[in-house]
């Protein structure tokens, strides 16, 4: 994923880039002009690290809505030479697949979520814009999508010359279609189109049997009975699938590897086992230490410690990958004398994968372990990284009333929506102040989850714009099932 360019947490544009609440109620505060120009960034050059795990869209539009906001930014950006660039006229390989598999899913995107949200709180603009875009733009099939849940079906119809010119007639195009009938998010555009179009009826039937074609024509090379076999074969990956990227096809012939030695590998087989675990190349020793793991085997705890300093990367992170498995009082003891500043190697890489493991499976004897790794991950890398979010849960799930400091830096200055609401959901636990001071914010969050966790938590006395947000929350038509459920809840039980 790319890295996009985040302001400082402090400013409105770094509020909204991170989808806080608090991005939401500075912007309604903010001169008008400088609320649109941030928010038409937010919504032009998508903020997010990952558009798969995180939202942005409902709240955006939601934003849109209270401004009045015009959708001028929005179209510039849409009908821009770039987008055209891309070979959104006409080239039947470009756009083909359903929402989110485009050629410029993170080029536009967020912008035709936000409008198709806009659609449907009854903006003729958005839907005019949805419009133009699925016939003329790059990532048509996205906009399409969008369409097929808010548009009616007489304009439905008459967008179908439009996309089928996409697709010239002839083997090249015909294939084209079909993918892109397959793929489709909604089927509900093309179920109507096919009444009207052959070529698409055609596609429509066609489709299912292409994936069965692809599925019944897969080649892989397989191993042979026998632990010493299948070892051999997982240390054979990238010569086997030079397609796929070394390091990929080693890991996952590694793991297809470990559970073929759960039915070929037997007693007589442990000794080969641990010295491939030991010593082996890469595909076999993370085959061999993963089995070993499976089997709850005593040399799994010195064999991880050995890996754990070996020349070879990729053999350090197969056994802090391993560390994150291990389970059960044995593996939670060994992780405390990995964890513990006190044998020297709490800094090390092993104690950092130690304090995740205790953060999982450990007890409340293990709180103080996981806020000092929390800690120290603040000082080395910030309120970021893949890692983090599971000290995060930790530290709530351990009730680390220590860590309730770290907990609100991370949730004041992460860029990640998700991450954010993880720190929430562990100062819900940890900190008394949560349900008058962060869960008032989160009632305006990007992400339905923080939200309906806000709504459980709130204090509903003390600030008079909490049950006003609690009502609109429940009266939006948008708003996910379980945040309504949360919000009736505390409306049914608040004082009156």
């Amino acid at each position: 994923m790319f890295e996009p360019d985040i302001a400082p947490s402090a400013t409105l544009l770094g509020l909204l880039q991170r989808g806080r609440g608090d991005g939401t109620l500075h912007a309604l505060a903010a001169e008008r002009p400088d609320a649109l120009a941030a928010l038409d960034a937010c919504v032009t050059c998508d903020p997010r690290r990952d558009w798969r795990t995180e939202s942005r869209s409902l709240y955006y539009a939601r934003l849109y809505s209270e401004l009045e906001a015009p959708l001028d930014g929005i179209e510039a950006h849409l009908f821009h030479p770039e987008d055209l660039a891309a070979g959104g006229t006409g080239d039947p390989s470009a756009g083909t697949g359903g929402a989110g598999s485009g050629p410029d899913e993170s080029r536009t995107g967020l912008a035709l979520s936000v409008l198709g949200h806009l659609a449907a709180y009854g903006r003729r603009d958005a839907l005019g814009l949805l419009r133009r875009y699925t016939a003329s733009g790059a990532n048509w099939a996205w906009a399409l999508d969008e369409l097929a849940l808010r548009d009616d079906d007489a304009a439905l119809m008459r967008l179908a010359p439009a996309v089928l010119d996409r697709f010239p007639a002839g083997p090249e195009g015909d294939a084209a279609l079909r993918a892109a009938v397959r793929d489709a998010y909604e089927p509900r555009p093309w179920r109507l189109w096919a009444a009207a179009h052959p070529r698409i009826a055609a596609a429509g039937e066609q489709a299912p049997f292409d994936l069965w074609q692809r599925q019944l024509n897969r080649t892989s090379a397989a191993p042979g009975w026998g632990a010493a076999e299948v070892l051999a074969w997982a240390d054979r990956a990238a010569e086997d699938d030079p397609a796929v990227p070394a390091r990929d096809a080693v890991r996952r012939r590694a793991a297809a590897a470990a559970r073929c030695l759960a039915a070929v590998a037997g007693p007589d087989d442990r000794p080969l086992l641990v010295d491939a675990a030991r010593c082996g190349a890469e595909g076999a020793r993370r085959a061999a230490l993963r089995h070993l793991l499976d089997r709850d085997d005593p040399a799994v705890p010195g064999l991880v410690e050995l890996a754990a300093v070996d020349p070879d990367r990729r053999i350090v992170e197969a056994a802090l990958e391993l560390v994150g498995l291990m389970r059960g009082p044995a593996a939670v003891g060994h992780a405390r004398r990995w964890a513990d500043p006190a044998t020297g190697g709490a800094d090390s890489a092993l104690g950092e994968a130690a304090a995740r493991l205790l953060a999982d499976a450990g007890d409340e004897r293990d709180a103080p372990l996981v806020t000092d790794a929390l800690r120290r991950w603040i000082a080395a890398r910030g309120a970021d990284g893949d890692g983090l979010g599971c000290l995060v849960d930790g530290a709530g799930r351990l009730g680390a009333a220590g860590a309730v400091a770290a907990l609100r830096y991370v949730y004041a200055e992460t860029v990640s929506s998700q991450l954010r609401g993880r720190a929430a959901r562990a100062l819900a636990a940890t900190d008394p102040y949560f349900p008058a001071g962060p869960a008032v914010e989160c009632l305006w969050d990007c992400e339905e989850s923080t939200r309906e966790l806000a709504a459980r938590h709130v204090a509903t006395t003390g600030d008079a714009r909490v049950l006003e947000r609690l009502r609109r929350l429940a009266a939006d038509p948008a708003e996910e099932a379980e945040v309504h459920a949360a919000v009736r809840g505390r409306l049914t039980s608040a004082p009156r």
